[in-house]
């Protein structure tokens, strides 16, 4: 396929700067492609570990609300329940990883507040208490542990398509037009030489006829 574009020694040394910071954007995405999966497979690995610590944890505070209600009885337990907030104060920052924000939850292990009376209560109820907030720490981390993992899978598609595309695409397009100018200007230069010897040879032989 010839290249739509002129074949003159500006043309190519504007393709041939535009091919190099090609190649160079090439390099640099390839970069960041190779530390967003490095922060991927950590963030993966830390979902797995977390998933692993909810389903104890959640396993644990479930035992501790059932011996709670065993010893006060299951009505006054969700009567307390009551007196708990609905939600929780967390604080998200955002932190970049190669120009990806991802998330972080905090606080979220300070230790308990109890918000009832020690009054007609147990050690029970304040291992099922402290558990369940466990289970909220836990859950607040894994959101945004998943949420970047989403995030950063995103941004590695994203900069693994401009690879693609550079590579594929602008790249050996860039190379085939400069290939195909220089053969163009090699051919006319050819011309051009014979052009001159045959018209030294002419003037040569006009003066040696005179």
């Amino acid at each position: 396929m010839v290249p739509k574009v002129a074949p003159t020694r500006g043309n190519a040394v504007r393709i041939a700067s535009s091919l190099r910071l090609a190649e160079k954007g090439r390099g640099l995405l390839e970069q960041k492609r190779t530390i967003l999966l490095m922060e991927l497979t950590g963030r993966i690995r830390e979902a797995r570990e977390l998933q692993e610590s909810l389903e104890r944890v959640f396993a644990d505070a479930y035992f501790s609300l059932q011996m709670a209600g065993l010893s006060l009885g299951i009505d006054n337990v969700e009567e307390l329940a009551y007196s708990a907030p609905e939600s929780d104060d967390f604080k998200i920052r955002l932190r970049s990883v190669m120009g990806v924000e991802i998330p972080r939850v905090d606080p979220v292990d300070r230790p308990p507040e109890l918000c009832y009376s020690f009054l007609g209560t147990s050690g029970v109820l304040d291992a099922a208490y402290s558990r369940a907030r466990e289970v909220l720490s836990l859950i607040a981390r894994l959101a945004e542990v998943e949420t970047s993992v989403y995030r950063l899978a995103t941004q590695i598609r994203r900069t693994l398509r401009r690879v693609n595309a550079l590579e594929k695409v602008v790249v050996p397009t860039q190379r085939a037009a400069l290939a195909w100018i220089a053969s163009v200007l090699e051919e006319n230069d050819r011309e051009d030489f014979i052009r001159m010897k045959m018209a030294r040879e002419g003037l040569s032989e006009g003066g040696a006829e005179g």
